[in-house]
């Protein structure tokens, strides 16, 4: 058992200052606010503990992707706090797809990662950013029902573009299997939205990215989206993706409770300037942007969680970076484990420095080697 006790710990979106964590093997027994209930085996004054991230949108970092090295990535992203990680896979040939799907089906089983996101290949050809457009295509059953299996229930959402011929079959199929539902990478009108959501979609991929922007006539996936109030929307609050100004504007409009904010990071966050590669796609990295190799297409982030709720914090307060980086997410993926500071939570936790940088990260009540 461990009993942690520092200068400020956000228990259940509330910020004590000071408060405890009490771990028990993998999970948290109790926490609260104040004087421990005992001698604090671990002491930090000056740090801030708040709940591990839970990145749900993520293809890599560290030069590796969750299709082919997913150990590598998790673990590149976790020593940046992402203790829970959605892998994220891009469009690519099915049997391609069905390969990294096995692949991260053992690595859900294992604990690697939380289970895997299918962004494509059932998306806009109008809107498919850096996604190969070779092979976009229909959804089919065939092809769902043989992913699906293949998973045997470790995918937790997919991504796709509610306008398609067979995405209302789609929708109906990948809800009835318990898997998240989201819309993006779309050229769909407002009413489509509309229409997927209500056939069960729940969830705003990269909101304003690969999607049309709302125009007062036709106001498109963006208003639809923020207009309902079951709808969790992904925000890439890089600086790069969307301006630091419209993400203060959605968390005003929604509410953090409704917002989730993701790294979509690529292989290529942590390695700085260079050539590399986005399933097929070449891209390349210079003055801390991703492309598509001779476009403006933004291809993925260079951004981890770590980043991301510094960036929030500093505007929107702790509260809401630890709601948007942890607490929606979780729930919008069904995590009851993690996402908050709660007795019967896995003590999945970040240590902070008063700068907000990540001095220490524990993982199921284990700190993690640093090196």
């Amino acid at each position: 058992m461990t009993l942690i006790r520092a200068g400020t710990v956000v228990v259940g979106g509330e910020v004590c200052r000071p408060g405890w964590v009490d771990i028990d093997g993998p999970s948290i027994r109790d926490c609260g606010a104040g004087t421990p209930p005992a001698e604090a085996d671990v002491d930090l004054p000056d740090s801030v503990v708040v709940p591990g991230f839970v990145d749900m949108h993520v293809h890599g970092g560290g030069g590796a992707s969750f299709s082919d090295a997913p150990v590598a990535a998790a673990r590149f992203h976790r020593r940046r706090g992402s203790t829970t990680t959605l892998a994220s896979l891009v469009t690519a040939a099915p049997a391609e797809l069905l390969s990294a799907v096995e692949l991260l089906a053992d690595a859900t089983r294992q604990g690697t990662v939380a289970g895997t996101h299918l962004e494509g290949p059932w998306l806009s050809a109008a809107r498919c950013g850096a996604h190969d457009p070779t092979q976009l295509r229909p959804p089919e059953p065939a092809e769902i029902d043989g992913l699906l299996a293949a998973a045997d229930g470790t995918i937790r959402m997919v991504t796709l573009a509610p306008e398609l011929p067979g995405s209302d079959d789609a929708i109906r199929r990948f809800v009835d299997a318990n898997v998240v539902v989201a819309v993006g990478h779309t050229d769909a009108t407002y009413e489509q939205i509309q229409h997927a959501l209500a056939l069960g979609a729940t969830v705003g991929t990269h909101l304003f990215n690969a999607m049309p922007p709302m125009d007062h006539r036709e106001p498109g996936p963006v208003l639809a989206l923020l207009r309902h109030p079951g709808v969790t929307v992904e925000l890439i609050a890089d600086g790069v993706h969307v301006r630091p100004e419209m993400v203060d504007a959605v968390l005003g409009w929604a509410g953090p409770d409704r917002v989730a904010v993701i790294t979509d990071a690529t292989a290529a966050a942590g390695c700085g300037d260079g050539e590399y590669r986005l399933g097929a796609v070449p891209v390349v990295v210079a003055g801390g942007v991703a492309t598509v190799r001779g476009t403006s297409t933004i291809a993925g982030s260079l951004a981890t969680m770590d980043q991301l709720f510094r960036a929030v914090a500093s505007s929107a307060g702790l509260t809401a970076a630890v709601q948007v980086t942890a607490t929606t997410p979780a729930r919008t993926l069904g995590l009851d484990r993690v996402g908050a500071i709660r007795a019967g939570k896995d003590a999945d936790l970040v240590v902070l420095q008063k700068d907000l940088q990540v001095s220490a990260v524990m993982v199921g009540g284990a700190w993690l080697d640093p090196r």
